[in-house]
């Protein structure tokens, strides 16, 4: 379990998120359309997966936008933005703001997302919605970096991220 904080009052998580180094644990996922995805999906492409609470708040909403504009640039990369808002609330919001260069993944159906990367609350305000976090993935499936963000009103590092597609 991990403990991080909103608005500096302790949270926890189901769990840790995975190390790196380690395999990213797979997944499936909804799409916009109510398809589904998985991780597999993306095999031989680096994977920035981009998490956090809800598409609804303004930290959120700032992380897809700003990981849309760095996406644009990135070369066989993918930036998966994952909540367990509905697609439908996910596809309205990249409507209205133009976003184009990640793609909007629910967990909204089961939760085992958030549960298998150790991102679920499990109290507070928020619970059950994922804590504020960003996964890098290489071409290989492998963990290279990680940042579970402490104070979730905070935005991640986004040059962090951005570096490990580089290392």
């Amino acid at each position: 379990m991990a403990t991080v904080t909103l608005k500096g009052n302790p949270i926890h998580t189901s769990g840790e998120l995975p190390s790196k180094g380690s395999n990213a644990p797979a997944f499936t996922l909804t799409k916009n359309d109510l398809s589904t995805t998985t991780l597999a999906n993306y095999a031989g492409k680096k994977v920035v997966l981009n998490i956090f609470p809800s598409i609804d708040t303004g930290t959120c909403a700032q992380s897809v936008r700003q990981f849309n504009k760095d996406a644009a640039s990135l070369e066989n990369t993918v930036v998966l933005c994952i909540s367990k808002d509905l697609p439908f609330a996910q596809a309205r919001f990249c409507g209205a703001e133009g976003i184009e260069n990640v793609e909007m993944l629910s967990d909204f159906r089961d939760g085992n997302f958030g549960k298998s990367y150790g991102l679920e609350f499990s109290d507070g305000p928020l619970m059950p919605l994922h804590s504020r976090a960003v996964v890098v993935v290489n071409e290989e499936g492998t963990v290279t970096y990680t940042e579970q963000v402490a104070e979730i009103v905070d935005e991640p590092n986004y040059s962090g991220a951005l570096d490990a597609l580089n290392g």
